[in-house]
Parts: structure tokens; C-alpha cells; sequence
């Protein structure tokens, strides 16, 4: 039973519970952002193209070299990017209406997410081609692996045509000086014999050239010592063209590798460079929005 006189102490009412939002993240804000940094680096791109076009004059010898302008878009691209992924996510940051720094900097970063994903799908699809060349920076950046492979294939493809028969010409030169009663089998059976010693086994290679030089001598109608000089110069012939075509065929694949290698570096630092912008341009945004609240 409790005492009349006693009061009970009173239980302050609990201050209500902080609720948070189940999303703060506004999609008409990022997509915002998103239009901004496309139309930018649409434009940038623009002024690129104009001014790469406008520094090109065949007549002139200061004329940039194709490396020079390789190394100036890649630069132009990246720093392109840089800037509008910056302003893409300033004002993202600034249209979401976020207090908060972090949330600020995650709008710039969703809208710099989405600008690259549009941008790739433009550029993989036929959608792309509406676009023409003022991706141009970013295409080549991403479609330039792709590409790089076959421009090596058709660097590499006469030397491998070579490397496949090169006994053409000799062959065209032995045909050229048969005579005799069947100059036919005669010339079938120099050229023969020459391909089974070039292309035959190593150890049977002396009397493959002797089997070779007989053949020869008897189709031409020369001296046996001068035909073995004219095999021993078509082996030597065969084997340059072998070891050349081998040669620009190592050096075209080189070259693609690092292209793709140099390209894939490029893109890799160019959006890695764009993201932290668009994060820093999203919190500056915040920033910025605080410290006129503040003012106000």
C-alpha cells in the first residue's frame, strides 16, 4: 500500500528517437550531376577535336608527329575528365540537400559511377555512333585494346604470309631459267628438291643439297659447282626471309602489348583520377552549402 504522503518521483518523457531515412541518397540530384559531366566532356571533347585538327597541317614540318598526338589526347582525355566528373558531383552534392560532407561526396561519387557506365555503354553499342568523335579520348581508351590487336595482325600478316611460303621467288627465279625437252618436270623437280632442303631435317640437310644442287644443274644445264652455289644462296635466301618474317612478327605483337598495356594504364588512372574528383567535388559541394546556411 503506498504511503499518501509519499510523491513519486516523475519520469522525464524520453526524448524521441533519431530516425533515419531508409535512402538519403537523391536520384534527380545524381542524375543531374550525370547530365552536367556528360554535356561537359561532350564539350571538352569538342575543343579537342578542334584543337588537335587546327595544330595538323601536312604542308607545314612543324606538324606534330602521330606519337605526339596520341600522348596530347590521352592528357586532354584524362584531364577532361577530371573536370567534368568534378563538376558532375559539385553539383549533385549541391541539388540533394544533404548536410552532411560524407553524404555529399557519396552523390558525387554515385554520379560519376553512372556517367562512366553511360559512357561505356554509348561507346559499345550503336548508340555511339550518335555521339561521333567527341568520346573520341574515351573510345580509344576503351575500344583501343580491341583494336590494337587487329592493326598488329595486319602489320604482321605480310611477314607471316612470307614466313608461310617464301619460296616463291626462288621458286619464280628457278621456273624463269629451266629449258631443256620437259621443262615442266624438270622445273618440278629443282623446285622439289630445294623445298625438301629448306624445309627438311637438319641432319639430312648435306644430302638434301646435294640431291638439290644435281636437280638444279641438270634442269639449268650449268655446272654441278654452280648449282651448288645457287642452292647454297636460295637456303640463305629462304632462311633470312624465315628469320625476318619471325622478327617483325615478334615486333608487331610487342607493340600491340604495349599499346594495350599503355591504353589500359591510361584508363585505369583516368577514372581512378575522375572518381576522386567527383568525390572531392561532391564534399566541396556540401562544404560550400554549409557555409552559406551558415551565413543565412
Amino acid at each position: 500500500m503506498s504511503d499518501p504522503g509519499h510523491t513519486s518521483p516523475v519520469t522525464p518523457p524520453s526524448e524521441p528517437l533519431v530516425t533515419i531515412s531508409s535512402s538519403n541518397l537523391s536520384w534527380a540530384a545524381v542524375l543531374a550531376g550525370v547530365a552536367l559531366a556528360l554535356a561537359l566532356q561532350f564539350l571538352l571533347n569538342l575543343l579537342g577535336v578542334g584543337i588537335g585538327a587546327a595544330a595538323f597541317d601536312p604542308g607545314s614540318g612543324d606538324t606534330p608527329g602521330p606519337g605526339t598526338f596520341s600522348i596530347a589526347s590521352g592528357i586532354w582525355f584524362a584531364v577532361s575528365g577530371i573536370v567534368s566528373s568534378f563538376a558532375g558531383g559539385y553539383l549533385a552534392s549541391r541539388l540533394s540537400g544533404g548536410r552532411g560532407t560524407m553524404t555529399g561526396a557519396c552523390h558525387g561519387l554515385t554520379s560519376w559511377a553512372v556517367t562512366t557506365l553511360i559512357v561505356v555503354y554509348l561507346l559499345t553499342t550503336s548508340a555511339g555512333a550518335l555521339l561521333g568523335g567527341a568520346l573520341s579520348g574515351l573510345s580509344s581508351v576503351v575500344g583501343g585494346a580491341g583494336g590494337t590487336a587487329p592493326t598488329a595482325a595486319t602489320t604482321a600478316g605480310p611477314a607471316l604470309a612470307t614466313a608461310d611460303d617464301p619460296l616463291a621467288n626462288i621458286e619464280h627465279q628457278i621456273r624463269a631459267t629451266i629449258g631443256g625437252d620437259d621443262p615442266a618436270a624438270m622445273r618440278d623437280a629443282a623446285v622439289a628438291s630445294i623445298r625438301a632442303l629448306v624445309t627438311g631435317n637438319e641432319a639430312e640437310a648435306e644430302d638434301a643439297r646435294t640431291r638439290a644442287a644435281d636437280a638444279l644443274a641438270q634442269a639449268q644445264h650449268i655446272p654441278r659447282d654452280q648449282a651448288r652455289a645457287r642452292v647454297e644462296d636460295y637456303e640463305q635466301t629462304y632462311r633470312t626471309a624465315v628469320d625476318d618474317a619471325r622478327r617483325k612478327a615478334a615486333d608487331a605483337t610487342h607493340t600491340a602489348a604495349t599499346v594495350v598495356s599503355s591504353g589500359a594504364f591510361l584508363g585505369f588512372f583516368s577514372l581512378l583520377l575522375g572518381a576522386a574528383a567527383a568525390w572531392v567535388g561532391g564534399w566541396y559541394g556540401t562544404r560550400r552549402l554549409d557555409g552559406l546556411s551558415d551565413i543565412s
